[in-house]
């Protein structure tokens, strides 16, 4: 794996990749509810029919829809992730381009996601969701602290939960951090034996003295 030769070269790859695809993931969010509006208000986008096309969902859970509605959990798990991240790039004794990068990758989802959980994207509840699925009345007009999800796959006649670049980040990330944790060795620690000379080498070092 390559190296970067300082902390700073290795926070500043870590942040600009970051950046990078948690704008990509926002700006492709944004651009694609403009596009099509909330879920239910178009049909979907197929790109390749009945293969893979773009439809918008809203998802207050994880990754698959787990844990739906627990927003108070997932943003404070994603501000410690966050934190623990940044900690793990400052840290890093192997100053690998690799996991730097990965990490970058994966802050990205982190953020992107975090964005809608906390209501940044400023959508709310309408009269539109109280028709079509069910949206309380009384809920009408407040923020949706949502996750917005658009592209989606199908696996023959089974559509593949709903995700987005952010999503995709997550993914992607934990495979290659499995990826490194297998292929880069883990550092030897020093034996005693390493670090005090022997009891021979000592003689000899006397003798030729």
């Amino acid at each position: 794996m390559n190296k970067l030769s300082s902390r700073s070269s290795r926070l500043l790859l870590f942040f600009a990749i970051a950046a990078l695809f948690c704008a990509l993931d926002l700006g492709t969010k944004h651009w694609i509810f403009e596009r099509l509006g909330r879920p239910g208000e178009s049909d979907v986008w197929w790109l390749i029919p009945d293969v893979f096309g773009l439809q918008t969902s809203l998802n207050q859970g994880a990754l698959f829809g787990i844990g739906q509605g627990q927003i108070p959990l997932f943003v404070t798990l994603s501000c410690v992730a966050f934190v623990g991240i940044v900690g793990w790039v400052w840290a890093d004794s192997t100053r690998s381009v690799f996991l730097a990068s990965t990490l970058g990758l994966i802050t990205a989802g982190i953020l992107g996601n975090l964005w809608d959980r906390v209501g940044l994207h400023r959508m709310r509840w309408s009269d539109f969701d109280a028709d079509v699925w069910g949206c309380p009345s009384e809920m009408v007009g407040e923020p949706i602290y949502a996750v917005r999800d658009w592209i989606l796959v199908m696996l023959g006649d089974y559509p593949w939960p709903n995700f987005n670049i952010a999503d995709s980040c997550l993914v992607c990330g934990a495979i290659l951090i499995s990826v490194y944790a297998l292929v880069v060795p883990s550092p030897k620690p020093k034996t005693a034996a390493n670090e005090t000379p022997s009891t021979e080498d000592e003689s000899k070092d006397k003798a030729e003295n």
